[in-house]
């Protein structure tokens, strides 16, 4: 029995709820919200009965609880999470353009969650789990880089397996050691999860089947490539598949990429075909946007069967 395990933030996310550019005024809001791109991601995997943990930090705070409540109640291993006395847990203030887009203010790297080191105990959980999740989002300090190199190798190394999803974020993206933690991870990963442009951050190609090709080449044994509402494709040496997305009515994309991934992750460690993984990646990206708050769409599989069904795309 395969065990996931994902290391990076945990923060609450504060949503205005009026449109506009930032946080230059006062504006209405709503939360807090548990979230963190890491979290969303193992709780969608908790939600859907697979063995899992996180390894972070958070404050002795409300906005901590509320992360650690929700995760535990969805099945999550929350032993590697620890609860820093004095510390502050991460936040990320959250406001929609009227293009759609997202202007974000993050407090991460000063939070708990930005000093995350491994202790002794945390070395036994990673050594208990069999497949490691690297969330781009979370090398955002050297310490967790340090932790999640650090996992990704001893899970390697006892013969596990690595999936990695860029899901970067313009706010972090030139943070110190960034750049070279992202080619670290992905010299390691099995499974490659891109968004639509991230493809050619590792490729020097121009041309998306080229690129897939070269990074299949390079070792990588399966890439999936996330379109948001238009679907995703999968690719390995032998296969080609693209699958069209569901019809639903968004009302909130953050966290529906960590919902898919998870999803995805979850049924190709248990032996599905890459066709079921995705139709379920799929229907678990859809069901989040319907719900507002990062993880509050997070599904359990007979929710996924239910829209499924519903679609006729069983």
């Amino acid at each position: 029995m395969s065990k996931i395990l994902t290391i990076g933030e945990i923060l609450v996310e504060i949503i205005a709820t009026n449109k506009g550019n930032g946080f230059r005024e006062a504006v209405p809001l709503i939360g807090p919200f548990p979230s963190g791109a890491p979290a969303i991601f193992i709780d969608q995997v908790g939600k859907l009965g697979q063995d899992c943990a996180i390894i972070s930090r958070v404050g002795d705070d409300d906005f901590g609880w509320v992360n650690i409540n929700r995760l535990t109640d969805d099945g999550v291993d929350v032993s590697g999470i620890e609860v820093v006395p004095q510390g502050t847990t991460g936040s990320a203030f959250v406001r929609y353009r009227e293009d759609g887009s997202r202007a974000f203010v993050f407090n991460i790297r000063n939070s708990a969650c930005g000093t995350i080191e491994l202790s002794d105990e945390m070395i036994t959980l990673i050594d208990g789990c069999t497949h490691m999740h690297v969330m781009g989002t979370a090398l955002y300090a050297p310490s967790v880089v340090a932790s999640i190199l650090t996992a990704v190798e001893r899970i390697k190394t006892a013969g596990g397996t690595v999936s990695f999803d860029p899901n970067l974020r313009p706010e972090i993206l030139d943070s110190p050691g960034m750049r070279e933690a992202l080619q670290t991870v992905l010299s390691k990963t099995d499974l490659f999860m891109p968004s639509g442009e991230e493809l050619f951050l590792f490729a020097e190609a121009t041309t998306e089947d080229e690129a897939v090709a070269e990074l299949l080449a390079n070792g990588i044994k399966a890439i999936v490539v996330k379109r948001g509402a238009k679907g995703a494709s999968y690719f390995d040496g032998k296969t080609t598949l693209d699958l069209e997305g569901f019809e639903v009515e968004e009302i909130d994309p953050t966290g529906a990429g960590d919902c898919f991934g998870a999803t995805f992750v979850t049924f190709w460690l248990q032996g599905a075909s890459p066709a079921e993984a995705l139709r379920y990646a799929n229907a678990s990206g859809a069901r989040a946007v319907t719900r507002a708050g990062p993880m509050e769409g997070a599904s359990t599989k007979a929710e996924l069967d239910n829209l499924i069904t519903t679609q006729g795309k069983a």
